[in-house]
């Protein structure tokens, strides 16, 4: 085929997928240079949270879940989709020992099925007040809390769209003075862990405050992070605690008013705690990291166009990723709607002279930022989630682009490169159905 006939072959079903039909399977982003595979088919796809654990041991499939509430593998290698578990069930996590896949039955039993025999086991039926997000390092606990008064029924933006003197509140306002009013309720809550051999509960801490993003760490068993919800400003967010009650310590403490912390999330090494910080809150952005063993804090700032909702961490500790935002948002970006790739470069010392105790200081950096999938048509009600393929090949990530909610893979190494850049060129989106 042609250059001009494939153009036009492009061109014709962008366009009619742009209609509501099915959107294209793979496109060369003319924007970036990297090309874009949308890996499933049916729209209501969707992937985990970015925290999540999606794949599996041999970092080969990735978990998803369908519009009927399934959970679903796909093949990293060529895409193909098989159906695990019939739903509708709630999806947790994939173990890191057995590569089983845990979730949640409607009626309350927590089960992990095999990815590639389907053999399922269940482990324990949890009453309503009890949920559960996390399971730790060797698959022993399950992690998450138990809420008094209906408090586990779905967090939702349930502020009026207009105030008394009828200024009209946006989605993320809204959303704004729902978190507050949540948080104000001190409804009564503990952080619990599950026994996964014996199904019993065991209570690590009793709060009134809003507990919520619990995480075990991916190396070490013994140690939890969960978080103080609510509007960031106003909560001491990100802690941690071990398994026997002891270590409770905030990771992040403010220095300045609204400095803001949070999406906390693990490296791929369990080594250091990554979140977004923000001094103050939507002026001034860092990806910022805890390292647990040292207490070494490092910062590295971004520009506020490449500010994101979700960031995350390649398996090697070397890449970051952003799924970015838009004008609505807490950085106010005008021109924010993108997935980026992050290469982070420290600050050197000058001349190779530093500050005495400069090892007791947060050591300043900066994300070198490529953008890697045009993000223009995603409405960012819905977060794009973005995780690194095990092998590091691609950045998978949710969108609607489309319409639809799919989901789609990036590939890191750009197409228009070198000797494949006329073959990429060929397969670009046009600019005007962008």
């Amino acid at each position: 085929m042609n250059r001009i006939c494939l153009v036009m072959v492009v061109a014709l079903a962008l366009s009619v997928s742009l209609r509501g039909a099915t959107p294209p399977k793979q496109w060369i982003d003319p924007d970036t240079g990297h090309r874009i595979i949308r890996i499933t088919d049916e729209p209501g796809t969707g992937s985990l949270y970015f925290n999540q654990n999606a794949y599996s041991k041999d970092g080969k499939k990735l978990i998803i879940t369908t519009a009927h509430r399934d959970i679903a593998t796909v093949d990293l290698s060529n895409f193909h989709m098989e159906i695990v578990v019939k739903g509708p069930v709630n999806a947790i996590v994939t173990g890191r020992k057995t590569g089983d896949v845990y979730y949640r039955r409607p009626d309350g039993m927590i089960c992990a099925t095999n990815l590639d025999t389907h053999a399922t086991r269940e482990i324990v039926n949890l009453p309503r007040d009890e949920s559960v997000a996390t399971i730790n390092a060797d698959e022993t606990l399950l992690g998450g809390v138990r809420t008094e008064r209906g408090g586990n029924e779905p967090f939702t933006v349930n502020a009026p769209h207009a105030a008394t003197d009828g200024h009209e509140w946006t989605f993320a306002e809204r959303k704004e003075i729902s978190l507050h009013d949540r948080l104000h309720m001190r409804i009564p809550m503990d952080l619990i862990m599950v026994d996964t051999a014996t199904g019993k509960t065991h209570v690590l801490l009793h709060s009134t405050d809003w507990l919520n993003h619990v995480q075990f760490s991916p190396s070490d068993p013994t140690l939890m992070m969960f978080c103080h919800e609510g509007p960031w400003h106003e909560v001491d967010r990100i802690w941690v605690i071990h398994t026997d009650g002891s270590g409770l310590m905030n990771i992040h403490k403010r220095t300045m008013n609204m400095e803001i912390a949070g999406h906390e999330f693990f490296s791929g090494d369990g080594k250091t705690i990554w979140y977004d910080l923000q001094t103050p809150r939507g002026e001034d952005f860092w990806v910022a990291g805890y390292e647990l063993g040292t207490g070494k804090r490092t910062w590295y700032h971004l520009q506020r166009n490449e500010w994101s909702v979700h960031y995350n961490v390649s398996p090697d500790g070397k890449l970051f990723a952003g799924d970015g935002g838009d004008s609505e948002m807490v950085a106010h970006a005008p021109a924010g709607k993108w997935i980026y790739l992050f290469r982070p470069e420290a600050i050197p010392d000058v001349a190779g002279i530093k500050a005495p105790d400069a090892g007791s200081l947060i050591h300043p950096g900066v994300f070198r930022a490529e953008r890697l999938v045009n993000m223009g048509k995603h409405e960012y009600h819905l977060e794009p989630n973005v995780t690194f393929s095990p092998d590091m090949k691609y950045v998978i990530f949710r969108s609607n682009m489309f319409g639809g909610e799919y989901v789609f893979a990036v590939e890191i190494e750009s197409r228009d490169k070198g000797q494949d850049g006329k073959a990429a060129r060929e397969m670009q989106m046009p600019s005007s159905l962008k």
